[in-house]
């Protein structure tokens, strides 16, 4: 007898549901002016409206029918979607007050355990972003400063891509290491060994988390909470790998505690425990250990997860369009020459400080952007949206606004630069999203971004294996990384 596939139990179930409640009329309190949208099924909504692998790809069809601000249901869930730049600019930046709370919703629940600052409201969040924006910016103004850091681990990612000499090998789990390294040694103010087995398994449970929560099976979770808890899948693992985590990081920071130097602070981890001595007497202190759990969690999984899958990105756009990494490399060796990359470079090379732009464009990595939740009632763009609705703003329709973008679908670095070769902003490039819950590692990502994409570029060409087919559709994910695929480094010297 097959297995039952868990989603197909669940539809299973829902139709049968939906058998019996169709023969009563459903009726719902729409306030005036609300949002348009398709029609929602009774009890599951608007599910069969959406990619569930790739709801980005649905909201722009949507978008083109119901317009830029739209409401889907999934399950008995209400979501208003934003599309397109000026929306969600408009939401997020010119209202930033009233989209600034995240919903609650059980997978990310689980992986958070309600604390933290991604998935938090009110004064933890404030708390744990001002701690962690500042305690960011703090590493870079130290002796051995994130640039340093970051130039160390590069030489590193160096020596490992030269040791397959030229032969193909797959640089997934390689490059999670090398940009893991960056938050570890933030975080411990150390680093590990690439095949250090306390790395890889960090590695593991990050990448299960993250696989997990952007599965079809967490989309239908959050939808149907009390049903799917009692169904099998992929689901179900969130909480015992998040537990497994959460132990693997307390004993990490249980040893720090207890050779803290209060006056001696060289990692994130001594600058919390310092934070919690100071305000261990006070009833409101955020600086628990509970909080700092979830932090760290959260930096593991942000910081490698996004940083790493946009140079993943970076190497197979390079194998695609040699004449690209070949101008690239140009102007690294006329501005860098055999010198190591710095921060500084980067006002000197237009073109490749263009190239990384629109790899990050066009890989989308963010494709929807967390969900954030309106913390009071708002009118945008003359529709009417309650206190507590859940807001999903679509990246993906601002990375590929035709209105901004001239060939929003394609590889084109000339997105950002104008006809003599200068360097262009593009006001719409918001790959870390924007407002008060725009991503508070933006200035560590792209400086991690150009540093390794110049070095990698400075010591190799990348080609295909022989044969190979270079396919740029994206894979499924919170976030949304290339397909597997193999890559040769040619040594250049």
């Amino acid at each position: 007898m097959l297995p039952l596939d868990p989603v197909s139990v669940l539809l299973s179930i829902i139709v049968c549901i939906f058998l019996v409640t169709i023969l009563y009329k459903q009726k719902e309190d729409v306030p005036p002016n609300y949002p348009p949208g398709p029609k929602p099924l009774p009890i599951i909504g608007n599910i069969f409206d959406l990619d569930v692998n790739r709801p980005y790809l649905s909201f722009q069809e949507l978008a083109k029918k119901y317009g830029p601000v739209f409401t889907i249901k999934v399950g008995f869930k209400k979501m208003v979607v934003l599309c397109g730049y000026d929306t969600v600019r408009e939401a997020l930046v010119n209202h930033a007050d009233v989209f600034v709370d995240r919903p609650d919703l059980p997978a990310f629940m689980d992986a958070t355990k309600g604390h933290g600052v991604v998935f938090t409201n009110g004064h933890n969040w404030k708390k744990m972003r001002r701690f962690t924006a500042s305690t960011l910016r703090g590493f870079n103004m130290g002796k051995i400063t994130l640039e340093d850091k970051i130039n160390e681990e590069s030489n590193y990612l160096v020596e490992t891509f030269k040791s397959y000499r030229g032969e193909p090998f797959d640089n997934t789990m390689i490059l999670n290491a090398a940009v893991a390294n960056i938050i570890v040694s933030i975080i411990l103010g150390h680093r590990f060994d690439y095949d250090d087995p306390k790395l890889q398994r960090l590695m593991s449970l990050v990448m299960h988390i993250m696989e997990t929560l952007g599965s079809p099976m967490a989309l239908l979770y959050n939808a149907f909470p009390p049903l799917m808890r009692w169904l099998p899948g992929s689901h179900k693992t969130l909480r015992p790998t998040t537990d497994e985590l959460h132990l693997f990081i307390r004993e990490i920071f249980t040893k720090q505690r207890d050779q803290l130097d209060v006056n001696d602070q060289r990692s994130l981890i001594d600058h919390f425990l310092g934070k919690q001595k100071e305000e261990k007497p006070h009833a409101e202190s955020y600086f628990h250990d509970e909080n700092l759990t979830s932090l760290l969690t959260e930096l593991f999984a942000a910081g490698m997860e996004t940083t790493s899958t946009t140079l993943r990105w970076s190497l197979l756009l390079m194998m695609k369009y040699p004449e690209v990494q070949k101008n690239v490399q140009k102007e690294v060796e006329m501005v860098i020459g055999s010198a190591e990359p710095q921060v500084a470079h980067r006002q000197r090379m237009p073109y490749t400080h263009a190239i990384i732009n629109e790899i990050q464009r066009f890989a989308n990595v963010a494709a929807i952007n967390l969900p954030h939740q309106t913390a009071q009632d708002v009118t945008l763009q003359g529709f009417f949206i309650p206190k507590g609705t859940q807001i999903i703003p679509s990246l993906t329709s601002v990375l590929r606004d035709p209105k901004y973008f001239k060939k929003p679908d394609d590889f084109h670095p000339q997105h950002f630069l104008d006809s003599d070769g200068n360097f262009v902003n593009n006001e719409a490039f918001l790959p870390f999203s924007a407002g008060k819950r725009s991503c508070a590692g933006e200035n560590l990502a792209k400086m991690e971004l150009f540093l390794f994409f110049t070095k990698l570029l400075q010591n190799f060409t990348f080609k295909a294996p022989p044969g190979a087919k270079l396919d740029l559709t994206s894979a499924v994910g919170l976030t949304s990384p290339p397909q597997k695929h193999q890559i040769c480094a040619v040594p250049r010297n």
